[in-house]
C-alpha cells in the first residue's frame, strides 16, 4: 500500500533533489570557450529553438524567450550522466535502450525565468554565489555585453530523459501546460523533472491533469510510484482513486455485483455469467468463498420461511387471501431456490462448497416443511419447476461430496442423505407422469446417495438403504445401481470381522 502523507513534506528533502544538487555542485574545469566548441555541435537538439516558446506569461518578461542566446543570461549544460540516479519513470511505458553518455546539449535561459523553478531560484541566490556554485566566465556574453553563468545538469542515461529535462525548462516560459501535458503518459514523464527542480506550477498541472484523465494498467504502476514523492494534499485525490475506503471494500463490491446478478438485472443470464467469470479470475478465493457463503445463506434463509410460510398458514384471514399469500410464498420460495442453485454451482466450481454441504445437511425442519408442500397438489399448478430446483440443488452438493470434490465429514456425509431422501422419494411419487430429464435427474441423485451410504459405517448404512427401496422398478434391469449398493452391504455383512482379509 502506498504511505500516506501524515504532513506536507518539503521536497527538497528527497533524494532525488540532493543527487540533482550534486550534479550542479561544481562548475565545468574548462572555459566556456572549450565547452562552447563541444556544446555548438550538439546544439541541434531537436526541441531546441532559439524561438519564442509560446505565450509570455505575466512572470516572465515579453522580450524573454527559451533559449534566446541573445537576451540569455545562464547556460545551462544538459548531460548524460551515468553517475545520476536513474527512476523507472521515464521508462515505464516502454523504451529503456540507454542513449550516448557523451552526448550533452546547451541552451540559453533566462535567471529571472529561471527562479520560477524553487531548486534554481536557490542555486542563483547569494547564498550559492557567496560559495562559488556558479561562476561568471568572461568566455561567453550576451547581445549586451552581459556575462553568462555557466550551470550543468546531469540526467539519467535513460533514452528520451534530456527531451523531458528540456521540455520541463521550456515550460517554465509559459503559463499554458495544455498544449505540452495532453496525456496521461507525457505528464507521467514530465512530473518526476518537475518535482526534482521544484517547478510547483508544473508539479501542479501535471497532478491536475492526471487527476482527471483515465490510465492504463502501466501507467497506474508509475502512478503508484510517483505519489510518495507528492505532498499529501496533491497525492490525496490520485489515492482516493487507487485505494479502497475500507479493507473489506473487495467482498462488498463482489456481494454487490451477485446481487444484482440475481435479483434485480433484466438480462439476468448474461449478467450471472459475467459475475461468474469475475468469481472465477477473482484473485483472493477465501474472498470470494465468504461472499458466496453470505449470499447462499441469504437465499437459503428466504425459501426456508417462504416454506415455512405456506407449511404453516396463518388462517385468520378469508380463504382468498390466504391462497393468495401462499401462491406467493411458493413463487418466492421458487424464485430464490433457482438463486440458490446458481450460487451452489459457483461455489462448487471454485471448490468452496464445504459450509454449504454442511448447512445443507442440517436443514431436518426445512426438508419436513418440503415434504409437506410436495405431498399436496397445490404446488403442481402454482411452481411446478420447484421440485426439479430442489432436487438439482441437493444433487450438486451430493456429487461434490461422492466425488471427493467436497471432503464431508461422516456426519455431515450421514445428515445429508437421512434428511435430503425423503424430499427425492416425495418428488419422484408425487411427479406423474416423469418426462425423461426428470427421470434421469432423479436417478443421478439416487446413485450419488447410494455411493455415499456406501462410505458410511454398516449400521448406518443398512438403515439408510431400507429407506431406499422405493428406487425399484418393476424391471429390475431399471435399477442397477440399487442392487450393487445392496450387494456390497451384503458382502461387507459377510465377512467375519476376525477373518484376515486378503
Amino acid at each position: 500500500m502506498v504511505p500516506l502523507h501524515p504532513k506536507k513534506r518539503q521536497r527538497v528533502t528527497n533524494p532525488r533533489y540532493l543527487s540533482a544538487a550534486a550534479l550542479i555542485d561544481s562548475i565545468a574545469e574548462k572555459s566556456i570557450t572549450e565547452s562552447s566548441q563541444k556544446l555548438r555541435r550538439t546544439s541541434s537538439h531537436p526541441i531546441l529553438s532559439s524561438s519564442s516558446s509560446g505565450s509570455s506569461t505575466s512572470a516572465v518578461s515579453a522580450y524573454t524567450s527559451f533559449n534566446d542566446p541573445t537576451t540569455a543570461d545562464v547556460i545551462l549544460r544538459l548531460f548524460l550522466d551515468p553517475t545520476a540516479h536513474s527512476f523507472d519513470f521515464f521508462d515505464a511505458g516502454g523504451s529503456v535502450a540507454c542513449a550516448d553518455v557523451g552526448s550533452d546539449v546547451q541552451i540559453y535561459l533566462h535567471s529571472q525565468v529561471l527562479n520560477r523553478a524553487k531548486y534554481f531560484s536557490a542555486l542563483l541566490s547569494d547564498r550559492w554565489k557567496h560559495n562559488s556554485v556558479i561562476e561568471s566566465s568572461n568566455a561567453d556574453s550576451n547581445s549586451d555585453g552581459n556575462k553568462l553563468l555557466s550551470l550543468k545538469l546531469g540526467v539519467p542515461p535513460i533514452q528520451g530523459s534530456i527531451d523531458i529535462h528540456l521540455t520541463v525548462l521550456e515550460l517554465l516560459y509559459t503559463d499554458d501546460f495544455s498544449t505540452v501535458i495532453n496525456s496521461a503518459s507525457t505528464a507521467l514523464d514530465i512530473l518526476p523533472v518537475a518535482l526534482e527542480l521544484l517547478f510547483e506550477d508544473c508539479v501542479r498541472n501535471c497532478v491536475k491533469f492526471l487527476e482527471a484523465v483515465p490510465w492504463s494498467e502501466e501507467e497506474e504502476k508509475r502512478v503508484l510510484k510517483l505519489v510518495p514523492l507528492l505532498s499529501q494534499e496533491e497525492s490525496e485525490e490520485l489515492l482516493d482513486r487507487l485505494l479502497p475506503g475500507k479493507d473489506d471494500s473487495c467482498e462488498e463490491m463482489l456481494h454487490g455485483l451477485i446481487l444484482s446478478a440475481i435479483h434485480n438485472h433484466p438480462n439476468m443470464a448474461f449478467v450471472k455469467a459475467f459475475v461468474a467469470k469475475l468469481l472465477r479470475e477473482f484473485s483472493s478465493r477465501e474472498s470470494a468463498r465468504r461472499v458466496l457463503e453470505r449470499a447462499f445463506e441469504e437465499s437459503l434463509k428466504v425459501v426456508k420461511e417462504s416454506l415455512e410460510e405456506y407449511s404453516s398458514p396463518d388462517f385468520r384471514g378469508d380463504h382468498n387471501e390466504t391462497e393468495a399469500l401462499q401462491r406467493l410464498h411458493l413463487h418466492t420460495a421458487l424464485t430464490n431456490g433457482k438463486h440458490l442453485l446458481w450460487l451452489v454451482e459457483r461455489m462448487i466450481e471454485l471448490r468452496v462448497a464445504d459450509s454449504a454441504v454442511k448447512e445443507w445437511s442440517e436443514q431436518a425442519s426445512f426438508t419436513a416443511n418440503l415434504q409437506r408442500a410436495f405431498g399436496d397438489d397445490a404446488w403442481r399448478n402454482i411452481v411446478p419447476g420447484l421440485p426439479a430446483v430442489v432436487v438439482r440443488c441437493t444433487s450438486k452438493l451430493a456429487h461434490a461430496v461422492a466425488t471427493g470434490t467436497i471432503l464431508a465429514a461422516r456426519q455431515v456425509r450421514m445428515k445429508l442423505v437421512k434428511h435430503w431422501l425423503p424430499v427425492l422419494i416425495v418428488c419422484k411419487d408425487n411427479i406423474s407422469p416423469m418426462s425423461p430429464g426428470h427421470k434421469s435427474m432423479y436417478m443421478e441423485l439416487e446413485q450419488t446417495f447410494l455411493l455415499i451410504i456406501s462410505t458410511l459405517p454398516m449400521p448406518e448404512a443398512q438403515e439408510l438403504l431400507q429407506q431406499c427401496l422405493s428406487f425399484s422398478t418393476r424391471n429390475v434391469e431399471d435399477c442397477p445401481h440399487l442392487v450393487g449398493a445392496f450387494n456390497t452391504w451384503f458382502r461387507r455383512a459377510m465377512q467375519s470381522p476376525w477373518r484376515n482379509i486378503s
